[in-house]
């Protein structure tokens, strides 16, 4: 389990000053994969099972989530390094606050269509401007009852649970995944056999991700190309363990990369099928040395070089590599995260503003950016910048990466980090001797 930075770490006031010139060296242990903690969870709230879950992130978003679940009438225990979850009560209403946790917002607009009840989901400013207008009109034609009072398609929604029949419906899932996954699961819950045809869909491994933890709890989908059936299950309660999280591991790695450095990385699945595990063959590509030896992944230094790369399926790994490109030989292209902008803050213009401002050149696309390697020979500037973080976790950590070859760099607000990997700059500092 992870935890909040020590008193005396940089980071445990308002700035992290990031020590540039130090080499990363060192192991260590990510935290759990958030994408499979906030599956698991919503399945035991569909179910309304009791579960044991294993290794679970502990961060801002799956607190949040579990103080979901307690609204809805779980009890939650937290026993050593284990979560016990256990429904004891029918709660019939509730008003829940989703903070900006995307992924929670979308799984429970289409759970609690579901949960009889009448449940009012809300969440921070930015969450009410993030889109969730095509899983809304996918659940409305299944039978589910949503309203939006200030906005059609964006929080706050009231929902009036029980209402889903299931059936047939067509999603549009071009901007998120999770609205494809959270449809996947509510439907093992409905009355009814449902059939979910997507026109469109991005970030495709996180639906895999849900296909597993669908078999976990004994469901099954059947897909026949763009189609996807669901039938009403007894869902089984299984215990869990959450493995650990690629999306996390891209920063120490990537680190490596960048400071000279090499890390051992363990408690990893190799093949597991999170999309950002594509990350790791990714930084091999640009030149890393990557390997795994005893059951751990070790990655160094090596040759830093540009690429050209479609990142539709591992979209957060966007800003890690728009922070390797200045320092790579070449110019680096990343396309296909238009749904980047949508995010908890708009990850293509922040990272574009952020490089700017530290010295680097950066085109901004409408679907990505492209950086070349103007550090790659010649030294970046010493001038000192506080780094803006828009209250989003992975800016945080991948302005943080620019920090160890670019002297001078002072994150804001480091505690955006608990988003996803608390700690994150404990990590940080020790990785870096200090």
């Amino acid at each position: 389990m992870t935890h909040p930075p020590r008193a005396d770490s940089p980071a445990s006031g308002d700035v992290y000053v990031v020590p540039s010139g130090r080499p990363i060296k060192g192991a260590l242990t990510v935290p759990g994969s958030k994408s499979v903690t906030q599956r698991y969870f919503n399945l035991a709230l569909l179910g309304r099972l009791s579960l044991k879950v294993s290794r679970p992130l502990m961060s801002e978003d799956t607190r949040l989530f579990l103080g979901a679940l307690e609204a809805c009438g779980f009890a939650v225990e937290v026993v050593g390094e284990e979560l016990h979850l256990k429904p004891e009560v029918e709660a019939t209403s509730a008003e829940i606050f989703c903070g900006n946790g995307g992924t929670m917002f979308r799984f429970l607009t289409a759970a609690l269509t579901a949960l009889p009840g009448n449940w009012k989901l809300d969440g921070v400013e930015r969450l009410r401007e993030r889109p969730v207008g095509p899983l809304i009109a996918a659940l409305r034609q299944l039978g589910a009852e949503i309203e939006c009072p200030e906005r059609e398609g964006f929080a706050p929604l009231y929902i009036t649970g029980g209402t889903l029949k299931g059936g047939r419906c067509v999603l549009d899932a071009g901007a998120s995944s999770q609205y494809l996954s959270a449809l996947l699961m509510v439907a093992l819950v409905a009355p009814e056999d449902t059939e979910i045809e997507v026109g469109a869909l991005t970030s495709e491994p996180y639906v895999d991700l849900t296909l597993d933890a669908i078999a976990e709890f004994g469901g099954t989908v059947l897909r026949d190309g763009e189609v996807f059936g669901v039938q009403p299950t007894r869902l089984k309660t299984p215990d869990v363990a959450v493995e650990a999280d690629y999306s996390a591991v891209a920063y120490p790695a990537a680190a490596a990369m960048l400071s000279g450095g090499r890390v051992r990385i363990e408690g990893l699945k190799p093949g597991s099928r999170q999309g950002d595990r594509q990350f790791i063959d990714l930084l091999e590509r640009m030149g890393g040395i990557v390997c795994w030896r005893g059951g751990a992944l070790e990655v160094s230094a090596g040759q830093l070089r540009a690429i050209d790369e479609n990142l539709s399926s591992t979209p957060d790994q966007v800003p890690t590599l728009a922070a390797l490109a200045p320092f790579a030989a070449g110019t680096t292209r990343i396309t296909g995260v238009p749904h980047l902008r949508i995010k908890e803050c708009d990850r293509l213009s922040a990272m574009a503003k952020e490089l700017t401002r530290v010295g680097a050149e950066v085109q901004e696309l409408d679907d990505g950016l492209i950086i070349p390697g103007v550090w790659e020979r010649s030294a970046p500037p010493r001038t000192p910048v506080d780094v803006e973080t828009y209250g989003d976790h992975r800016i945080a950590m991948s302005m943080a990466l620019v920090g160890l070859r670019r002297p001078g760099i002072t994150i804001r607000n480091p505690a955006v980090v608990g988003k996803s990997y608390p700690g994150f700059w404990n990590d940080l500092d020790r990785l870096l001797g200090r």
